[in-house]
């Protein structure tokens, strides 16, 4: 068997993989919060729960709607992000104009209220996903097995990140966006209805985190605090590639993840605290984040 580092080759390339769909997954959550709080100054503590409510709307539709995981992939998003729309609508435009530390405080409690209402009605052990009959094989790569599922977990975390970077920074779309968040007394006199657009951002970040929420029913116990179980690593990821950074989101993302696995095989304690000792160090060296700008 061939060995690196003292570890064997089929470990590393599984924990290689491991990294990859975590930081999948960090990648998609922590683009959603950048695209909250790059465009409306908002940080959402409650993407964390939009992910579990992704996840639970995903095995909802399953039970009660008999809708599929492909169906689910598109109809959680978008009845999450309707949510989403409405919450910005009646709640959070309130705080627009108040301290930072308002929003958070405020997302805070939405983030508690969703897991308790989960937690009453389905319980904490939670409930469990398959996932579709399409994509439960295998496959022999030769160097390591890998589950059919995962791959394309990765590959659509990928997709996602990749159009979503695109759509904000290359399309007039995105230069809408941004402009309405600068001043937004202007865009509006060019004709652009602003509160309208800024609903539809703030929905779309969490439609995100909802996707995620789907593409992870299958692979992790769908359960009340299985986003408050990753939002803190999602902030720190934030923090790390900058504040209000898209593409430092995806960036990190994928890369603290990939780090987080190989610590996992070398060092298993560490793996727990790696991403906050990068935070740390990164925060030293760069306080605006690596790819975060420089007031």
């Amino acid at each position: 068997m061939v060995m690196i580092f003292g570890k064997p080759l089929p470990l590393l390339f599984g924990q290689l993989l491991l990294g990859i769909i975590n930081g999948s997954f960090y990648a998609m959550l922590s683009m959603g919060l950048a695209i909250i709080f790059g465009l409306l100054r908002i940080i959402n503590f409650a993407h964390g729960a939009m992910f579990m409510v992704g996840a639970f709307v995903t095995w909802a539709l399953f039970t009660y709607a008999g809708i599929g995981y492909w169906g689910a992939l598109v109809c959680a998003p978008l009845i999450v992000g309707i949510f989403g729309i409405v919450l910005e609508r009646f709640v959070i435009r309130r705080i627009y104009k108040l301290d930072i530390l308002y929003g958070l405080l405020l997302t805070f409690g939405i983030a508690l209220l969703l897991e308790g209402l989960a937690t009453n009605y389905f319980g904490v052990s939670g409930v469990s996903y398959d996932p579709p009959a399409g994509l439960q094989r295998v496959v022999n790569l030769g160097f390591m097995y890998l589950p059919v599922y995962r791959g394309f977990v990765v590959f659509a975390a990928i997709i996602v990140c990749g159009g979503t970077w695109f759509v904000i920074e290359k399309t007039r779309l995105g230069a809408l966006l941004r402009a309405a968040t600068e001043n937004p007394a202007l865009v509006q006199a060019f004709g652009v209805n602003v509160p309208r657009l800024i609903a539809l951002t703030f929905g779309g970040g969490v439609a995100l985190a909802a996707l995620a929420g789907v593409l992870a029913a299958p692979l992790y116990s769908v359960n009340p605090g299985m986003g408050s179980d990753l939002i803190d690593t999602v902030f720190a990821v934030v923090v790390i590639g900058g504040m209000g950074s898209i593409g430092g989101a995806i960036l990190t993302g994928f890369g603290l993840g990939i780090i987080e696995g190989f610590t996992d095989v070398f060092y298993p304690p560490g793996s727990a605290v790696v991403v906050f000792v990068v935070m740390a160090i990164v925060l030293i060296a760069r306080p605006a984040g690596l790819f975060g700008k420089i007031a």
